[in-house]
């Protein structure tokens, strides 16, 4: 094994919504706990909800304003985003928040999990983020997680059929590290304007 490949990818999750009271949190930090039992990743819990939002000003001229958000993306190797689906839709916190960065996510994998009160684990919420990802530059993997009919039990906890969740969450994860891989691999090696420190093979 390479030194490179011997790195471990460094994977944030970010929680996409502000509601109070959601149960898209707690499936995040259901997986969170997944990721941190692995091995072969590195990774770090975000929050939209612990951020300001402007209501004057968009965009990464408020950069600034989120310099641990920056510093994370920036040396990722790919990203996690928990979004619920709120009317067939992702929340405007969650664009808010991905808006603020750019380059940080150029050729760096994604893997979008979806949260729904209903049958299909937020879908159309992850058909909905697609291009939204894919113009900043994010590559995202096919393998998707969904949190169908999500609810909380009677003690708070998640009410999720753990076994299964769990395998899913594996084959999502193992799909991802593999995409961060092979795509820092590429960042590093392969000649791209997006990526001036590159050294040509």
């Amino acid at each position: 094994m390479s030194d490179e490949a011997a790195i471990k990818p460094f994977v944030p999750i970010l929680i996409g919504t502000n509601r109070a009271e959601n149960l898209s949190g707690r499936a995040a930090e259901w997986l969170f706990a997944q990721m941190q039992m692995r091995a072969d990743l590195e990774t770090e819990l975000f929050d939209v909800s612990k951020y300001e939002f402007s209501s004057s000003d968009y965009g990464p001229t408020l950069r600034h304003q989120f310099a641990d958000w920056s510093e994370a993306m920036g040396r990722a190797d790919a990203l996690v985003i928990v979004s619920p689906e709120y009317n067939h839709g992702y929340p405007g916190t969650l664009k808010c928040m991905l808006d603020v960065l750019r380059k940080e996510y150029i050729h760096k994998a994604v893997g979008l999990v979806g949260v729904s009160s209903g049958p299909w684990g937020g879908t159309r919420v992850i058909e909905s983020l697609v291009p939204v990802v894919r113009e900043l530059g994010l590559i995202v993997t096919f393998t998707d997680l969904h949190f169908p009919k999500i609810a909380a039990a009677a003690d708070g906890t998640l009410a999720i059929d753990e076994p299964a969740h769990a395998r899913r969450a594996t084959a999502f994860l193992d799909e991802l590290i593999w995409m961060a891989a092979a795509l820092r691999w590429g960042r590093k090696n392969l000649p791209s304007k997006f990526h001036p420190q590159t050294e040509s093979l």
